[in-house]
């Protein structure tokens, strides 16, 4: 029996938009034959791959026990929620959507607690004095205590939170709270203010392997096809396509075009013709169009790259090597 390759994307909102915009772009638009309310999918043209329609939280535990292969969701849960979560599950990489921050935020009227060591400092003497360990609301206990132990801060307890965290002091459940946050605002309404160096985690969505998952000749080769296609697309995504034609070009004019534009020659120099394609960052087209043209160059055309393929794949490379093969 074949074993299907399990790709696990969130199953709703923001995240979900996101997500199959993301795999969309790379050539790997996802699928549902069973109608927008079905919870699988497929990649058409990958016939061996199953979309799986998973909460973020889901997608981690799923990914934690190798229900999976490849799973998108943030790693704040990765890291909350997977102990020992390098040796388990490989992030390969940040997709550049859902970031937000795992902060420690205190009250804004405590205006002589900024840092952490202030924090230790005013933990203690609460204890001290009411005899109890002051209370810090969250939602990621296994973070909040590792980070807490990595300042020494031990004169505290931590009150799980179920609902809305930020709301924690203004109610008298907690002290101080440890919460996700994107801007800052919400926490700023309700009357908190983050650490200077309370930023325990900055989050994205991620790109995420199993080590636990299924991983054969066929299911490996699936990953290697989908990773091919996201690495030709963030290639592509970092330059843009520059045509010229010459005779004056040569391999020290190249040279000083690598140099102070950062440019490649995917094709190596000019042609016979004096033809020249190079790639070159965005943001360097204008001042390399100039430099072209006053060494010769009477047009210089530039366009949009879709995909760039190359032999080496990074991100397979990655997961192989994560994979002990």
């Amino acid at each position: 029996m074949t074993v299907p390759f399990v790709l696990a994307v969130p199953s709703k909102g923001r995240l979900q938009e996101n997500a199959e915009a993301f795999f969309t772009r790379a050539g790997l638009a996802l699928a549902k034959p069973g109608g927008a309310r079905d919870y699988r999918g497929t990649i058409p043209g990958l016939d061996n791959v199953e979309i799986a329609y998973l909460s973020a939280s889901e997608i981690a535990s799923n990914l934690a026990r190798g229900a999976v292969h490849l799973g998108v969701t943030g790693e704040d849960l990765v890291r909350e929620s997977i102990p020992d979560a390098d040796r388990r599950v490989l992030l390969i990489d940040g997709l550049g959507f859902g970031s937000a921050n795992v902060v420690v935020a205190v009250p804004q009227a405590w205006i002589d607690v900024r840092t952490m060591a202030d924090l230790d400092d005013v933990t203690t003497g609460f204890r001290a004095k009411h005899n109890r360990r002051m209370r810090v609301a969250t939602k990621y206990i296994n973070l909040t205590r590792s980070f807490f132990a990595s300042h020494g801060i031990v004169d505290y307890r931590i009150v799980e939170s179920a609902g809305a965290t930020e709301g924690a002091p203004a109610t008298g459940a907690a002290e101080l709270i440890v919460d996700i946050t994107t801007t800052g605002a919400t926490l700023a309404a309700n009357g908190l203010k983050v650490l200077d160096d309370g930023v325990m985690l900055k989050s994205q969505a991620n790109l995420v392997a199993s080590r636990d998952a299924d991983w054969n000749e066929a299911t490996r080769e699936t990953a290697r096809v989908i990773l091919d296609h996201i690495a030709a697309r963030a290639r592509a995504n970092k330059y843009r396509e520059v045509r010229t034609r010459f005779t004056g070009c040569n391999d020290k004019l190249l040279a000083e075009a690598h140099s102070r534009f950062g440019v490649v020659a995917p094709f190596g120099g000019p042609t016979s013709s004096g033809m020249l394609t190079l790639h070159c960052p965005p943001a360097q087209l204008y001042g390399l169009g100039s430099f072209l043209r006053d060494h010769g160059a009477d047009t210089v055309s530039i366009a949009s790259l879709d995909y760039v393929l190359d032999r080496q794949n990074p991100l397979f490379a990655k997961l192989e090597a994560f994979l002990g093969r």
